[in-house]
């Protein structure tokens, strides 16, 4: 069952990385290549951005950026759940690591440099210890 409750949702936090790292292309054709896995994909008006393995990204020659690691936050967070992302995101940029959020059925996932990926780990980690009721006073 899907978790709403903010003070709950940063109790079970459980960031976990995944190894790959990952960048972001886009497509102006709105077409991804034929055997190209990737991540995930958003539809915006100057074309698809797909986030790829940055091994699959060199090995066919697409160009890329924001060379990152995937953070998932292992707790079962509901679509409806207000202001976990927003804790997240308070907390990493506080420590000044930039992060992309991605909302999925089950959990939310968070990508964020590679350079800074194992601090930002640290800092999702800390998010169990705070207390939320005094973050929106």
């Amino acid at each position: 069952m899907s978790e709403k409750a903010l003070d709950k949702l940063c109790a079970a936090i459980a960031p976990e990385m995944a190894e790959p790292i990952y960048v972001y292309c886009s497509f102006p054709d709105f077409v991804v290549p034929v055997g190209l896995s990737v991540l995930c994909t958003f539809r915006e008006s100057e074309g698809l951005t797909a986030v790829i393995d940055l091994q699959d990204a060199e090995r066919d020659a697409i160009p890329h950026t924001f060379k990152a690691r995937l953070i998932t936050l292992k707790v079962h967070s509901s679509l409806e759940a207000v202001g976990f992302l927003a804790v997240v995101s308070t907390h990493l940029a506080w420590a000044r690591i930039p992060c992309n959020a991605i909302a999925g059925y089950h959990h939310d996932h968070i990508l964020v440099p590679v350079d800074r990926a194992d601090a930002a780990l640290a800092v999702l980690s800390g998010i169990r210890n705070v207390n939320v009721s005094s973050l929106f006073e």
